[in-house]
């Protein structure tokens, strides 16, 4: 009995593209099945003070979550300009620095495997002190932009400093 072939992922990134090249990214990660694993999007001070029109108030795991960010600069000569951990996925801009060294530059897709493994570590040693199973937090893969010039990195930029704002708008809370 001859059995079918597997069907064959097809892949999102560019035919062709160096992702290890210098430059900008905007990159989604999401939480496995879309759960909100990472906290809950509150409305902020209605006169705008901080924290805002709107905020995300962090599960432990979404602490973790951020602060695996400015990890990822000490590891990889990459920058994080600017990020955004939302209670189901997490949005970024990464930029690739030029190297000093001559050694093998990071893809962008090692770099984001770092960090949702650093995120999965540090939360399976909490989950290990409490008693408690883990499960899976991340999704498969990720989605990026390539971010070409200012006005991408400009606009990519708003749309994570707005995206606690949004959800509340679309949840019909603002």
């Amino acid at each position: 009995m001859d059995t079918p072939p597997l069907p064959r992922r097809k892949t999102i990134r560019l035919q062709n593209y160096d992702y290890s090249q210098n430059g900008a990214y905007f990159v989604t990660i999401c939480t496995a099945h879309k759960r909100p694993l990472f906290g809950v999007v509150r409305r902020g001070d209605p006169c705008g003070r901080p924290p805002g029109p709107a905020y995300v108030e962090y599960t432990a795991l979404g602490k973790i979550a951020y602060q695996t960010f400015s990890l990822l600069e000490s590891i990889y000569p990459v920058s994080v300009p600017c990020f955004v951990v939302m209670p189901d996925h997490v949005h970024a801009i990464i930029v690739l620095e030029p190297r000093a060294t001559a050694r093998v530059a990071p893809t962008l897709g090692r770099v984001v495997g770092a960090y949702k493994s650093k995120t999965a570590t540090q939360w399976l040693h909490i989950c290990k002190e409490n008693h408690q199973t883990m499960g899976n937090i991340w999704q498969r893969g990720y989605y990026e932009h390539i971010l070409r010039n200012q006005q991408d990195f400009d606009e990519a930029a708003g749309y994570i400093a707005g995206n606690p704002v949004r959800r509340l708008e679309r949840e019909g809370f603002l």
